[in-house]
């Protein structure tokens, strides 16, 4: 059997399908959850380290280093990335 190789868009979101604005908060707790990760990583942070000064307990930081995107609204990950120095901010494509 021959598999067929379809291109990407550029976005794992919309290749699986979801509608417009799914994508737009899906690639948003994305992308923050990538950055909340490096910063841990940059810092040295160890997870206990990282839950103290990000205000929230060890195991939330577990769930934020493994990924588990299911159990972080968008609003705690600006939330977080505000609470460890940072700005966000959004930028509209036409």
């Amino acid at each position: 059997m021959k598999s067929k190789i379809i291109k990407s868009s550029g976005n794992v979101f919309v290749d699986l399908g979801f509608p417009p604005d799914e994508v737009a908060v899906l690639t948003l707790r994305a992308e923050l959850m990538v950055m909340l990760r490096k910063l841990i990583a940059a810092k040295g942070w160890t997870q206990s380290q990282a839950a103290g000064e990000l205000g929230v307990t060890q195991s939330r930081v577990s769930d934020l280093v493994r990924g588990k995107h299911e159990r972080f609204s968008l609003d705690m990950l600006v939330t977080l990335a505000a609470r460890a120095g940072r700005t966000v901010k959004l930028r509209l494509a036409a």
